[in-house]
């Protein structure tokens, strides 16, 4: 007979202390997902967005699902984005992850999630710009970053440590403050820094972009800058006018979730009334089903899938198990006889 499990709380210091310093073990992990799910091993249903009337720039998202297989959890990531956070000296993203026991559905763990979502962000775009790279056969050595916040300065550690080198970083913000904390960052990684007052001319020298941006439409409206064909990491999803992804060779993490939500793809989508714009998803690109051009612009746009939140948390969760530090309430679960 089954039991009802224990209840467990991972703080974000002992995710981090799974995570941190095994960039390119959680990129496999990211990948495995994809794979996973290419293969219908994962239920990953439409992500929930709870909005705001009076604040239309801040959102919390609910992401459910399930991955089958050797993995076999479920569970729900509760992510918010309140973009003003950072003026008050505090992290514009919070979450907490719940998992789910895949044989009686009680849940198991409480993870903070903030770190696991910007994680297996960096790890997915790595990914995208490893491979699709050397599918291109082309190397990119000048990453340009738009947005410099806590999503860039995690996707920027998981490129290096998969093996990218770059000969400058460039660096454009609209608030130079942030430009500059980010380029000292930067810096700090022994990177040679450019900060770029303009954006055009962060992309004309650039041939990686990295988009981690919170705008909530698209800013970026002429295909001609990217004429010179880099490789353009968006992922905040919304920066890109319908012009500039026309022009490119786009991939995406799934077609139908990123067709949603007022995404750069979204908006294409309605203006043309078909989706032949995109040639795959990053799964193809792993398999080997799609082959991107070097002499087009190569677009990847990740909506997020919460089977990628779910497979690196149960890695943490079987981590700090494995450590003997799980910290399980009490009586979490207290009225569990069905007759008292």
């Amino acid at each position: 007979m089954s039991q009802v499990p224990p209840f467990a709380i991972i703080s974000g210091r002992q995710v981090h202390d799974v995570l941190h310093g095994r960039e390119r073990e959680v990129t496999e992990l990211i990948e495995s997902a994809y794979r996973l799910h290419g293969e219908g091993e994962t239920t990953n249903p439409d992500s929930y967005f709870l909005r705001f009337p009076d604040r239309p720039r801040d959102r919390i998202i609910a992401l459910p699902a399930s991955v089958r297989g050797k993995v076999g959890v479920h569970g729900l990531k509760w992510i918010s984005s309140f973009p003003e956070n950072v003026a008050a000296g505090i992290p514009r993203a919070s979450a907490v992850l719940v998992l789910n026991d895949f044989e009686t559905g009680y849940p198991i763990a409480c993870l903070e999630a903030s770190i696991i979502s910007a994680a297996r962000t960096a790890a997915s775009a790595a990914s995208a710009a490893v491979r699709l790279s050397a599918a291109r056969g082309v190397t990119p050595r000048r990453l340009g970053v738009v947005g410099a916040g806590v999503i860039a300065r995690y996707t920027h550690r998981y490129l290096r440590a998969n093996g990218l080198r770059f000969e400058s970083v460039g660096v454009h913000d609209l608030s130079a403050e942030h430009a500059a904390g980010f380029g000292d960052h930067l810096r700090r990684c022994d990177e040679q820094v450019v900060t770029h007052d303009r954006l055009d001319g962060l992309l004309a020298e650039s041939d990686l972009v990295l988009f981690t941006t919170v705008a909530g439409e698209p800013h970026v409206s002429d295909p001609a800058l990217f004429g010179h064909a880099p490789l353009v990491l968006h992922l905040s999803l919304r920066d890109l006018d319908p012009d500039v992804i026309l022009d490119a060779w786009n991939v995406v993490d799934d077609v139908e979730h990123v067709m949603k939500a007022g995404t750069s793809v979204h908006l294409t989508e309605q203006r043309v009334g078909h989706r032949d714009f995109v040639a795959g998803t990053l799964c193809d690109v792993l398999t080997g089903g799609i082959v991107p051009p070097a002499d087009r612009p190569v677009v990847f746009s990740p909506f997020g899938l919460g089977v990628l939140d779910l497979v690196l948390a149960k890695h943490v969760y079987d981590q700090v198990g494995a450590d003997d530090a799980l910290v399980c309430v009490p009586d979490f679960f207290h009225d569990v006889q069905r007759y008292g």
